[in-house]
């Protein structure tokens, strides 16, 4: 690990950041490309993550404005069947645990296309959706989940308070690690949530990302990677207290924080401690957990490069399935164009007849596999393995195998169970 001049900390304001992997450079990983954009220059920026050695907040540098990402997203939530499934078994969960009624208030902060709030909706309760996306925010209205346009900040959490009164439950899934100004973020999450509500978080765990070397997953949109412990930390500065930790599998592995407003939070549960002393265990709470992370990245790399330089020398086809920001980063650090991957494809219709960032690959319909019957395809949403391998499993019908390529290359059958 090289400690060098880089940013200092955004949470705790250290300098000397220590290099966790340095993946080069990419163009942000949502910016697909029209076909009139292909003989335009494109903008990249580099993906060097690093770790702070004061509060061990893993980060990357604020290279893009949120606001050009996310004022026109490409990512729509309910385009994911087994996503929203997760979501409509939340609302229930929620609703039991907090004893929520018709009487209460629901915001959910970065709330997409209403995939999540729309379950509240059906429920009766009073609910609002914070969403900074134009187009993504137009289509939850549509659905009748009532949306605000805009970024979470303290002001903006002020102002909803103001109009519609606090929350008793916040919810932020996905979104934490999205924020370069954590600090001010995390203060709009107190002013929305009442002082004696609910906060629950939903984000990746860094935990599996170093164990399961899901470093796709490492992209300009994600600023910061938590673990409970730097999380805990993050939700201190606005006076708000972890209490309690779900391990769940989404996202390859992800935690939802639940938090209370310190006056009334409690001690944290037995499973919250748990977790933290498996991520003690793994170093992560301080610097050698993150020593041998850039080699094994590089043996990802490795291995499914070469599977695509032998299907080629074979004379076999491989193509992708899915168009994920993940897989842009993958894609570029790989240097996989369309000579080795001709095309993609995507069921988010948005995203057709475009290109993948920085590597240009053609996004085409998902009925195009079914057409050209290749020999592989490439699952660039491995986190959606359960989902996808039975989606695809027509491709069977033709001795077509599925390619996975995190946490290490794998080759299966369709039909062949999935854990």
């Amino acid at each position: 690990m090289l400690r060098g001049e880089g940013p200092s900390c955004r949470l705790c304001g250290a300098r000397d950041l220590e290099s966790v992997v340095d993946l080069g450079a990419s163009p942000p990983c949502e910016s697909f490309l029209t076909g009139v954009q292909l003989d335009a220059p494109e903008l990249t920026h580099p993906l060097h993550l690093r770790v702070c050695p004061n509060c061990f907040l893993v980060q990357l540098p604020p290279l893009i404005d949120p606001a050009e990402t996310f004022t026109e997203y490409a990512y729509f939530s309910s385009f994911s069947h087994s996503w929203l499934k997760h979501a409509e078994a939340f609302v229930g969960t929620a609703v039991d645990r907090l004893g929520l009624t018709d009487s209460s208030f629901v915001v959910e902060v970065a709330s997409n296309d209403g995939y999540l709030l729309r379950n509240v909706v059906d429920r009766g309760l009073r609910c609002l959706g914070i969403e900074p996306s134009v187009n993504v925010g137009a289509a939850a209205r549509e659905k009748g989940v009532p949306t605000l346009t805009a970024f979470l900040d303290a002001e903006t959490g002020a102002a909803v308070r103001r109009e519609h009164g606090p929350a008793d439950l916040v919810v932020a899934n996905n979104v934490y690690a999205h924020i370069p100004d954590v600090l001010g973020f995390t203060r709009g999450l107190r002013e929305l949530v009442a002082d004696d509500g609910w906060l629950s978080i939903e984000v990746q765990h860094l935990l599996s990302l170093i164990e399961l070397t899901q470093y796709d997953t490492i992209y300009h949109e994600h600023f910061q990677y938590y673990t409970v412990a730097t999380a805990q930390r993050a939700l201190a500065t606005a006076g708000l207290a972890v209490v309690d930790v779900e391990k769940l599998p989404t996202h390859g592995g992800s935690i939802r924080l639940w938090a209370r407003p310190e006056a009334v939070a409690g001690g944290p549960s037995e499973r919250m401690r748990a977790v933290l002393a498996e991520e003690e265990a793994a170093g992560l709470h301080e610097l050698r957990g993150y020593r041998d992370f850039a080699g094994r990245v590089e043996q990802v790399r490795l291995a499914l490069l070469e599977f695509l330089i032998q299907a080629k020398r074979r004379g076999q086809r491989v193509v992708g399935y899915g168009a994920p920001g993940k897989g842009n980063t993958l894609l570029n650090h790989c240097g996989i164009r369309p000579d080795l991957l001709p095309y993609t494809v995507d069921r988010n219709p948005y995203k057709h007849g475009r290109y993948t960032p920085g590597t240009r690959i053609p996004i085409s319909e998902p009925e195009r596999i079914a057409r050209d019957r290749p020999d592989y395809v490439l699952v660039l949403p491995w986190n959606l393995r359960a989902e996808l391998t039975e989606q695809l499993r027509y491709v069977a019908e033709w001795g077509g195998r599925l390619v996975f390529p995190i946490p290490e290359l794998e080759i299966v059958t369709p039909e062949e169970k999935v854990n």
